[in-house]
């Protein structure tokens, strides 16, 4: 150690007075918090560290002489008397040092190009690992088996602390019994870049004018979470839509592959690129089926897809059906907004037969106010 870094060192520990104990106990948070605001030194050639981080000359990245016990004194500095701690020396940055950014939350972006974590035998039709990262499983609580968590239906984060989902899935169910799992991607397993995160769930909001024993209209739910999910690549929110749009729309789901018992539910979630009808055009299609010729679409619903084998089926309740914002700015990237979520369907992937979807946009105005209560409670 050099003669003026002895004596930058006493005089710091002259500054705390004579306990020394109560010095070692303080040295370790400053270690921790010394690079929260940075200090450029050298004409940039360097930065300011506390002394124990700078080996040979260099910034450690490895953690050597925190991790390890030092055996013997810091190498020199930098020739600089730069560094406002007294504690922080002039120290070379670490080759290839790139700062850290910090994720920015930002709804409806859609991670299908930078998140690349293709696996073996990876199928079309499957979702990337966080290209959806609003995509929520709503899990039941199960007591009478070593499962743990049954998945029941699905969901999409709209704020840190609000999960909306339809109300025929959850509406016979205590909030005690909700888990709400976010950021997952492969259900059989938890072996992923980014970890899931599970959030207990507080309070269920269900529309008021949900019709419960009929056709199901107004088949909306807000799951309230005990505590606010971290918003980072793989979980964020999903833009709520005010409008219909009806191209570029896309439908991601862990369902079922058929109705009936022959039907698997995916590992992976499953990805559909639909289009949205009309809903006179879907109304008159529904009349056909064995819903009858007078049947009413209510209008708290919309409808997509009628391809062979491209639909939504048991399991794939309250999953999201989102379509590319034509309002998004140049060169920001694409951004989705939610316009449905999964309600019903007579069978699954018949042809010209279009599945049934809860209409965020109708419901827009009670979604936003009673989110808007729950943020204010």
């Amino acid at each position: 150690m050099n003669t003026m870094l002895l004596l930058l060192v006493a005089a710091a520990l002259a500054t705390q007075g004579s306990a020394g104990s109560r010095v070692r106990r303080q040295e370790q948070p400053a270690v921790a918090s010394s690079d929260q605001q940075e200090q450029s030194c050298s004409n940039g050639q360097g930065v300011c560290v506390h002394y124990i981080l700078c080996i040979n000359g260099t910034v450690a990245t490895d953690g050597e002489g925190i991790i390890q016990v030092k055996t013997g004194p810091p190498s020199e500095p930098l020739p600089s008397s730069e560094c406002k701690n007294l504690l922080h020396v002039c120290c070379r940055r670490p080759p290839s040092l790139d700062p850290v950014t910090p994720y920015v939350p930002s709804c409806g972006t859609r991670n299908h190009q930078r998140i690349d974590t293709k696996p073996s035998g990876f199928k079309d039709g499957q979702a990337q690992f966080a290209e959806f990262p609003w995509m929520a499983a709503v899990l039941k609580t199960v007591t009478f088996s070593n499962a743990g968590h049954q998945y029941i239906c699905g969901g999409s984060l709209i704020d840190a602390s609000l999960v909306l989902t339809v109300a025929h899935c959850v509406s016979d169910m205590h909030p005690d019994n909700i888990t709400v799992r976010l950021g997952a991607w492969d259900i059989q397993s938890s072996n992923e870049k980014y970890p899931h995160q599970d959030r207990r769930v507080s309070s269920v909001t269900i529309h008021p004018d949900y019709n419960k024993l009929g056709d199901l209209y107004n088949d909306y739910a807000i799951l309230h979470l005990k505590t606010p999910a971290n918003l980072t690549v793989n979980v964020d929110t999903v833009c709520l839509g005010t409008s219909y749009i009806k191209d570029s729309c896309f439908v991601a789901g862990w369902g079922k592959d058929k109705f009936g018992e022959q039907g698997k539910y995916h590992q992976l979630p499953k990805k559909l690129e639909l289009s949205v009808w009309d809903n006179d055009t879907c109304q008159n299609t529904l009349r056909t089926t064995s819903l009858g010729r007078y049947f009413s679409l209510d209008q708290s619903f919309i409808c997509a897809g009628g391809e062979a084998g491209k639909d939504t089926c048991t399991g794939d309740g309250g999953s999201a059906l989102v379509c590319q914002s034509p309002y998004a700015d140049i060169g920001q990237g694409e951004s989705y907004i939610l316009v449905g979520m999964v309600a019903w369907g007579v069978g699954c992937g018949d042809p010209d037969i279009p599945g049934v979807y809860a209409s965020v946009p109708f419901a827009y105005d009670w979604i936003t106010d009673q989110s808007l209560l729950a943020l204010l409670s």
